[in-house]
């Protein structure tokens, strides 16, 4: 069982995993070894509220496809057991963002002395380039 929250769980036969062999450089082992792992789950047939649900669908992630499944591929470690845990963890996260409700943005106006303080700046950076002119004699 995957714990989200307090109240919200994944059971172990709702996330799909499978050993696959690493890609890159590690010799032998690469080849001989399945150490990586493929982690599929699917958002729609999930036990998750349909709040989760639906966040997670409208999520534009690389790791969600068109028909609406996480794929995970964790190859981080040289073990089965770390890259588990891993690609688990990843999950959770993809999950606990979408939990977090965004705060509304609320647009600000400049302070009347930050405006006054620009002008000023401003208006001391025109005299200075003015001096820099020509003399006229």
């Amino acid at each position: 069982m995957l714990e989200i929250s307090n109240n919200v769980v994944i059971p172990d036969n709702e996330i799909e995993i499978s050993a696959i062999r690493a890609q890159g450089a590690g010799g032998q082992n690469v080849n001989k070894v399945s150490s990586a792992i493929h982690l599929r789950f699917d958002i729609n047939a999930s036990s998750l509220p349909e709040f989760y649900k639906q966040r997670l669908l409208n999520l534009r992630d690389k790791r969600i496809t068109k028909d609406g499944v996480i794929i995970i591929k964790a190859q981080k470690y040289r073990t089965q057991e770390k890259n588990w845990d891993d690609a688990f963890e990843r999950l959770k996260e993809i999950i606990k963002q979408v939990a977090a409700v965004q705060k509304v943005r609320r647009a600000t106006k400049p302070t009347r002395g930050s405006q006054q303080r620009r002008m000023d700046s401003k208006a001391k950076r025109s005299k200075t380039k003015a001096l820099r002119g020509k003399v006229l004699e």
